[in-house]
């Protein structure tokens, strides 16, 4: 098991810039996939971005590609979400999660953070 704790939301304008950290405690972590989810307010919750262990493959959803870059500190147990150039409609509650499955089957990852709230003024 491993314990998730995510920090680095806040209110930022359009065009701007935010990192959000996924701290995880556990001394396995380097061997689990990790990834970055959001829901906004009404709707479900998407799969943003994902970072395998084993390969180091990356994987982003459309709405996010050039803009937000997923990587890993293993040294240090934590997960970081670069997201630049910043829109209205990237605004959500952003969660942390991790999976011994495949990184980027969304249904596979079990363990979850309590979210960070990311808004986006225009």
């Amino acid at each position: 098991q491993v314990q998730l704790v995510e920090s680095g939301g806040g209110l930022v304008q359009a065009g701007g810039s935010l990192r959000l950290t996924c701290a995880a405690s556990g001394r396995t972590f380097s061997t689990y996939n990790m990834g970055w989810f959001r829901q906004a307010p009404g709707k479900e919750r998407e799969f943003v971005a994902a970072f395998s262990w084993r390969s180091g493959n990356t994987y982003y959803i459309d709405s996010v590609k050039g803009r937000f870059t997923i990587s890993r500190d293993n040294a240090s147990n934590t997960v970081y979400l670069q997201m630049n150039s910043l829109k209205p409609e990237d605004t959500a509650i952003y969660y942390c999660a991790a999976t011994r499955g495949y990184y980027r089957d969304y249904r596979q990852y079990v363990n979850w953070g309590q979210g960070t709230q990311v808004t986006v003024s225009s």
